[in-house]
């Protein structure tokens, strides 16, 4: 019963997180998955206009029901075959893996796609409000597109770094709102009469906006605005730095593990069927082309063999031509 029980959810798994290259049913489950995703946004976009939303509001209702049962089944399956992934974290630790899946970025947002439907009947929310949280169902996505998958990651493991630089940009803007505030509240007491009136221009300025509606004219503002332009510049290249960054190692990252599985296929010579469909599958998982795949087993299939570093190596004696063993390479005067 055991066997059959992880048999069932190993297939489950298969169906809502690998697509293999032969898994037509996998492939069909992703199709009709970002398909009814895709529809939810459309609708919402319509719901907004309301010549579409007043005569198909019994339409629009009854998709709704039917989308969060969907997702509501979607969500409980991933958590419930998760414990099946590759990764140890997941799989050695039945409990405590599922319960790190559902604190991960991808399940959280798979959550938000349909808490608020169910929070809407326990308290009162602005029908309004909960329209526009249906759009984030489109990051659903990340599970079958990769450039959403790593920017996820990205932030993920960047989220210290961001913070940082978030914290600097909070500082910034409170540093120039209130020296505009100085130079400028009287002589423009509407637009920087408190500082935090003066926070929209902070706000415009540092993130090079510049939308125009509101500028300093006395000299001592002027001046002090161009420096805080000049020093926007830098606040703005920050994130943007940490988030190119980061992206660089999370693609290094995914090739090493893809090298590691390579490795780990090539001990014995050879690739039979089954680790070639395991980096087919590891190939699709990770995002990687097909020239990428190529260009690391071409770069492998080149690389001399190393041996195993629990084996000893021998190496010849250039007199006698004895072999002896040696843990560095042989010296000659």
């Amino acid at each position: 019963m055991r066997w059959s029980s992880s048999l069932s959810r190993r297939r489950i798994f298969e169906l809502l997180e690998v697509a293999g290259p032969d898994d037509h049913a996998s492939r069909w489950c992703d199709v009709s998955l970002i398909t009814l995703i895709s529809l939810n946004v459309l609708a919402t976009i319509a719901m907004s206009v309301p010549a579409i939303e007043i005569p198909l509001r019994g339409f629009f209702w009854n998709f709704e029901l039917i989308s969060v049962g969907v997702f509501t089944v979607e969500y409980g399956l991933r958590l419930w075959a998760c414990v099946e992934s590759p990764d140890p974290l997941l799989r050695d630790h039945p409990l405590l893996g599922r319960l790190r899946y559902a604190a991960s970025p991808i399940a959280v947002i798979d959550l938000l796609a349909i808490l608020p439907f169910f929070a809407a009947a326990v308290v009162t929310i602005d029908l309004r409000f909960l329209r526009v949280l249906r759009v984030l169902r489109i990051l659903k996505l990340s599970h079958y597109f990769t450039a959403l998958n790593i920017l996820l990651d990205v932030i993920r493991t960047e989220r210290h770094a961001f913070g940082a630089a978030f914290f600097l940009l909070a500082l910034g803007m409170l540093f120039s709102a209130s020296g505009i505030y100085v130079f400028e509240h009287e002589a423009q007491p509407v637009a920087f009469g408190s500082i935090p009136a003066a926070m929209w221009w902070a706000v415009a300025t540092l993130t090079t906006v510049g939308y125009g509606d509101v500028t300093p004219i006395t000299d001592g503002g002027k001046i002090f605005a161009a420096s805080v332009t000049v020093l926007s510049v830098g606040m703005v290249a920050l994130p943007t730095g940490i988030l190119a960054s980061g992206f660089d190692r999370e693609l290094r990252r995914r090739r090493h593990q893809y090298e590691a599985q390579l490795d780990a296929a090539l001990e014995d010579g050879v690739i039979d069927d089954r680790e070639s469909q395991e980096l087919e599958g590891l190939r699709t998982q990770l995002g990687l082309s097909e020239e990428d795949v190529e260009e690391i087993t071409s770069e492998h299939l080149r690389a001399p063999p190393h041996p195993p570093p629990d084996r000893p190596v021998f190496q010849k004696c250039p007199h006698c031509g004895g072999e002896f063993e040696a843990h560095t390479p042989l010296e000659l005067p």
